[in-house]
């Protein structure tokens, strides 16, 4: 537990612990943001280093626990972090992203305090302004389950963080001046785990070692940029046992494709001969394959691995059928006693059909992304703090893009992009691929299920291929070339919430946006207040800040 530092900013966020609290545990951190060098390619380059870590630090939780940490940001540029797949349930203040907080300034610091409110599972935090997540910043975020919750399977020996991730060797500053001046990144440089690029034969020291015989929970996080990485262990299964928040059929694996920002947690068992094994990470559906390798090493073994890698898969339809797979475990616990199972989604009826098909555009000669026509762009003003201070009208417009794309889109529009969805309904939304790339979409604040990933063109047709049953409910859905992605939720979660492209140039340049879900009561049991603490910004600086909301 750090010390008075963190008691000083504890007082300002008072009103907000009052309401989160609940008598639940805290956990108080300091992280220090500063620039480092590190060769995870073998060229020196600087990265983002969190209290000299690279990557962060692993931030260990348990459901309902409220986690305070106090960053200060060493940069020379303002800087902000979002705890990717945790709901913030009220409390998109916490959210961490441009769209709901001001980044914090070069020099000073700024305390989150949020809560994993009935939440188990795999995550991981980066950072969301400009593109400093290609220098780092970025650390493994776990949720344990409360221990009077039973979990599926054993305790495992040991539970590790396995952060893959494709990776440039040019700073974050220089991709930023190739995509605003209408280049693009083009293919990555290399692969790394856990920060770092192995090769086979080379002096590799392992980053993990196990005990014959003993079994080991790994979560496996990508945590890239644009590419699917496939993983995979020499000579060993995985045994999938949660993703993104949910417990899953435990099925055996030779090796997952885990697409931009998913998470999936496995179970290893140490049952072949003792001797190093390599883990290979290699990327999925680019013009050339780029992997790496790391060492996990028996203990008291001196045997090297053998430089026969495992075999990569070919082909989406593979992922495709792979994705499939994956269902729901009904009868297990999550974060609460009831199974997930009792909770029936494919009962409800939808509200409201939201399909968003991928936009591409040139915008002054230069390319943009979008939904639906509309390319996302940040105001100086957070649009949850605009929509609070009750000025939206001066910083944005909602409902710009339309519930359905034209049949055929030739410009985009480039505006902040608001949708309003109404609180408690049931949404259909529709991801729409119409390139020849891979995509993965991430939405904030809630998890959906995702009942259906198809080729082709989605039509009301294709909702007799749902699965409503025992689909996976997750926050970060895929969608294949010339493909769609169906997802179902209810937006229960009162807030400003970022719905965007996984794939990070395109994000930049547009591809995503807001869903604004306001509750009609105004009240904290749907939504806190603003925290004490809040940075203000652009035209809200200096306001006094508005009447609360009560019970």
């Amino acid at each position: 537990m750090q010390g008075g530092k963190l008691l000083t900013v504890f007082v300002c966020l008072v009103s907000t612990v009052a309401l989160v609290n609940a008598g639940d545990p805290y956990f108080y951190y300091t992280w220090n943001v500063t620039y480092g060098t590190v060769a995870p390619l073998g060229i020196p380059q600087q990265v983002i280093l969190i209290n000299g870590q690279f990557p962060g630090p692993n931030l260990n939780s348990t459901s309902n626990n409220n986690v305070v940490i106090n960053v200060f940001n060493n940069l020379d540029e303002p800087f902000l972090l979002t705890w990717s797949g945790l709901q913030h349930r009220k409390n998109s203040w916490q959210d961490g992203v441009t769209g709901t907080s001001c980044p914090i300034p070069a020099g000073t610091n700024y305390t989150y305090h949020f809560q994993p409110k009935d939440q188990i599972g795999s995550y991981f935090y980066y950072p969301s302004t400009a593109l400093h997540r290609f220098s780092g910043g970025f650390g493994g975020l776990r949720v344990n389950s409360r221990l009077l919750i039973p979990v599926p399977y054993a305790d495992p020996e040991d539970d590790h963080t396995i952060l893959i991730n494709d990776w440039y060797t040019k700073s974050h500053t220089a991709l930023k001046t190739f995509l605003d001046s209408g280049r693009t990144l083009g293919l990555p440089d290399g692969v790394l785990i856990n920060g770092k690029s192995g090769k086979v034969g080379g002096p590799n020291t392992p980053l993990f070692t196990m005990k014959p015989g003993k079994t080991y929970k790994y979560r496996i996080c990508n945590v890239g940029f644009k590419s699917t990485l496939n993983f995979r262990i020499q000579g060993h299964k995985m045994k999938l046992v949660e993703m993104e928040g949910s417990h899953v059929l435990q099925n055996d694996y030779d090796s997952l494709d885990v697409h931009v920002g998913q998470c999936f947690a496995v179970l290893v068992t140490a049952d072949q001969t003792a001797k190093n094994y390599y883990m290979v990470a290699s990327t999925r559906f680019l013009k050339k394959e780029v992997s790496t390798v790391g060492v996990m090493s028996y203990e008291g073994s001196t045997v090297q691995a053998s430089s026969e890698l495992p075999k990569a898969p070919v082909g989406w339809a593979w992922s495709l059928n792979q994705f499939r797979s994956f269902r729901w475990n009904l009868t297990a616990s999550a974060a609460r006693p009831n199974p997930q199972g009792s909770y029936h989604y494919g009962k409800i009826n939808i509200t409201r059909t939201i399909k968003l098909a991928n936009t591409k555009n040139l915008v002054d000669g230069k390319v943009r992304f979008g939904f639906n026509g509309v390319s996302h762009v940040d105001p100086e003003t957070p649009l949850k703090l605009a929509e609070y201070f009750e000025m939206s009208e001066k910083v944005f417009k909602y409902n710009v893009i339309k519930d359905e794309p034209a049949a055929k889109i030739t410009t985009l529009t480039v505006e902040p992009n608001v949708l309003n969805i109404t609180f408690r309904t049931f949404v259909e939304i529709v991801f729409e691929n119409h390139e020849k790339s891979m995509q993965s979409f991430h939405l904030d604040g809630h998890s959906f299920f995702s009942v259906a990933s198809e080729p082709g063109t989605w039509t009301p047709e294709k909702r007799s291929n749902y699965n409503l049953l025992d689909a996976v409910s997750r926050h970060t859905v895929q969608v294949f070339p010339k493909s769609w992605s169906a997802i179902l939720l209810t937006f229960d979660n009162a807030g400003m919430w970022n719905i965007r492209s996984e794939n990070w140039e395109k994000k930049y340049l547009g591809q995503q946006m807001y869903v604004s879900v306001l509750s009609p009561e105004k009240s904290l049991r749907d939504e806190y207040n603003i925290p004490l603490n809040t940075l203000l910004c652009g035209i809200v600086k200096g306001l006094p800040l508005p009447t609360p909301y009560t019970i």
